[in-house]
């Protein structure tokens, strides 16, 4: 079924260059024979996909294209995305034998990706598709928002011949891959383009409409067989001080989607410094943004220290490049407007009653993101952090027939690990119904 989404031209995103661009072939098979195919590969116990990366890479090698991608989609069917937002130097890469070694670990988020793409270009090529669909059974599943989560459930269920149709309340697909992840790394339009092959397979997808005002859970799990939840997070996260809500004042995902999707958004001219708050991953992306748009001075403050930042190392070390800062053990206590009209940050030093000003034109809040699952589904099991609490295996729910995956259950992990939440989801409900997997491995199956 043809999917048409369309972005405006002119999006900030556009300016922005692939940190990480797609290999040539001879640059492929030269990185893939460096490969020593580990008998215990810790590569693969580092990929919460389980991707055998060792047996993708030996198919580079031998030319085998088609036969390396078909070995990621079926672990990761959002094998090409995740190829470019992991961060592999946290989990595959970083868990590479050569690291021990002293040298550069095998650069697997790019050979993934230099696989997917080379086969995706090969099915439109020679028009053989990499999968054939099950003929249909008589199973419906009905999935809630359409990120990561909910799009490898669909996928997984779609190639079984399950009936699965995604509602999702934006008009644009594909979650944070398509409205969140720093352009460098992915654009929303290759995100969107992914969702596309994706409905090559089965996926449905019906944009502007959300649980709660155009239908009720209960309906859903009424007429189908399960629902998937993969709602996701909510809005940004304030820290409840004074001036928060001053003009100029944003919230860092609501910032990064206007760079991404909104064409009418510019960076005005006179935005010459901008302060962040926060220490996560997310905080460390609209800073390295914002400096590769031009701001001069962009500045992270955060209450604690480096060491113990959960922001990514490397990605602050990138972000350093560009010229951010980071000003470590500052705690936000006010925000005011100066006399210049410009905004003011007042900070309390930690451990310390020594007061700064930090003068800024923007100041941006990444310190998390609303967890808003109990409000439109009251009955749900929560943890005490507001996340749905989910059976481990299968990811069903305290209701029964309802699966969650994603930022929903785990309060704002990576692309890869909605992917697995989705695709253990969709093999559980398979596994219940007998469905034996042709199109994907099926951990743990009985035979």
């Amino acid at each position: 079924m043809k999917m048409n989404y369309q972005l405006t031209e002119n999006r900030l995103e556009t300016k922005f260059h692939d940190v990480k661009p797609l290999y040539s072939v001879s640059e492929a098979e030269i990185e893939a024979n460096r490969c020593l195919f580990c008998f215990e590969p810790p590569c693969i116990k580092a990929c919460p996909t389980e991707i055998d990366i060792p047996g993708f890479i030996r198919k580079i090698a031998s030319g085998n294209i088609r036969g390396s991608a078909e070995t990621i989609f079926r672990s990761n069917i959002l094998g090409t995305s995740t190829s470019r937002v992991c961060p592999v130097e946290e989990s595959c890469s970083g868990a590479c034998v050569y690291n021990d070694l002293d040298n550069k670990p095998i650069q697997i988020g790019r050979l993934q990706r230099f696989a997917t793409h080379k086969a995706m270009e090969l099915e439109i090529k020679t028009d053989r598709p990499l999968f054939l669909p099950s003929e249909a059974v008589d199973k419906k599943v009905a999935l809630i928002g359409a990120g990561p989560a909910s799009l490898s459930c669909a996928a997984y269920l779609a190639l079984e011949g399950v009936q699965s149709i995604i509602y999702e309340k934006n008009n644009l697909p594909g979650g944070l891959n398509t409205t969140g992840v720093a352009p460098y790394k992915l654009m929303a339009e290759d995100a969107l383009d992914e969702v596309q092959w994706l409905s090559k397979y089965g996926v449905q997808i019906q944009t502007g409409i959300e649980i709660g005002q155009d239908f009720t859970l209960s309906q859903l799990l009424d007429e189908n067989d399960a629902v998937f939840l993969g709602i996701g997070l909510g809005q940004d996260t304030f820290p409840g001080i004074k001036g928060e809500d001053l003009d100029n004042v944003w919230g860092a995902t609501e910032l990064i989607k206007k760079i991404k999707n909104d064409s009418n958004f510019e960076l005005p001219i006179e935005v010459k410094k901008v302060v962040i708050i926060g220490g996560g991953n997310t905080a460390i992306d609209i800073s390295r943004e914002l400096a590769i748009l031009g701001v001069s001075e962009v500045d992270i403050v955060y209450r604690r220290t480096e060491n113990v930042m959960p922001g990514y190392k490397h990605e602050l070390i990138h972000a350093r490049e560009y010229g951010v800062r980071l000003l470590e053990s500052y705690i936000p206590k006010e925000i005011l407007k100066g006399s210049d009209g410009r905004l003011q940050l007042l900070t309390q030093k930690t451990n310390s009653s020594t007061e700064s000003i930090h003068n800024a034109d923007w100041i941006v809040m990444a310190i998390g993101q609303l967890k808003f699952a109990g409000e439109i589904i009251p009955e749900l099991d929560l943890d005490d952090s507001g996340c749905v609490i989910v059976d481990e295996t299968t990811k069903e729910t305290s209701i029964q027939n309802l699966f969650a995956g994603g930022d929903c259950i785990n309060g704002g992990k990576e692309v890869v690990n909605a992917v697995a939440d989705g695709r253990d989801a969709a093999h559980a409900m398979l596994k219940n119904w007998g469905i034996y997997p042709v199109n994907s491995n099926l951990k743990n199956r009985e035979q």
